[in-house]
């Protein structure tokens, strides 16, 4: 078996974490730079990660996120954020994002259009941008989650918390929004039964 079916055979979403015992500082680091090297739509990064790392900002997050103990006894706790305004078809910030790559002034117009076509049905609506942002948040959350896991470090992906209250809480600024949390640390139990279907359930060729 490969590295990588060895880490997602390993991977489950751990529930409770020993508190006591923490990710080494460098190996957290690669986890984020994970994340920093995962492929986004267009390539526009929209994710902004925050790291939160204060108990008493952890113990006022967890009641917004329903109680759940992952929240403060997890080594790290990542909040995905995302920043949608910055990523809409008007915004400067597209064109930089376009204009790194090196391309001659024409093309990067080409790419400005061809982003606008795509994008202006989706940015008209603030939620179809958010999923649309969230979406990538997702892309990043799951590589760091697998990558993790090669290091025998375990993850729980968190969806359920109350966006206005975390954001609250975060005193997250106008424009950004909460898409996803994940937690980082050592399981305390094994892992129950994976239960999944088969790959004939799930795959159909044509």
């Amino acid at each position: 078996m490969s590295q990588f079916l060895e880490a997602m055979a390993f991977r489950h979403a751990c529930k409770k974490f020993e508190p006591e015992k923490q990710i080494p500082n460098e190996q957290f680091e690669s986890i984020l730079e994970v994340a920093r090297t995962s492929p986004s739509s267009f390539g526009m990064e929209p994710w902004r990660l925050i790291v939160v790392r204060d108990p008493k900002l952890r113990k006022a997050l967890k009641s917004s996120c329903w109680n759940q103990n992952q929240i403060t006894e997890a080594s790290e706790l990542v909040i995905f954020t995302t920043d949608n305004d910055i990523v809409r078809s008007d915004s400067p910030y597209v064109r930089k994002m376009f204009e790194r790559r090196g391309m001659p002034s024409d093309a990067v117009d080409m790419y400005m259009g061809v982003y606008k076509n795509y994008l202006e049905p989706i940015e008209c609506d603030e939620v179809l941008l958010e999923n649309w942002t969230a979406k990538q948040c997702y892309i990043a959350m799951a590589n760091m989650m697998t990558y993790a896991a090669t290091l025998e470090i375990d993850s729980c992906p968190i969806e359920g918390f109350d966006k206005e209250e975390v954001e609250a809480v975060l005193d997250i600024e106008y424009g950004r929004s909460v898409a996803v949390i994940c937690a980082f640390g050592y399981r305390v139990n094994p892992p129950s039964e994976r239960k999944r279907l088969m790959l004939k359930e799930i795959v159909e060729y044509r």
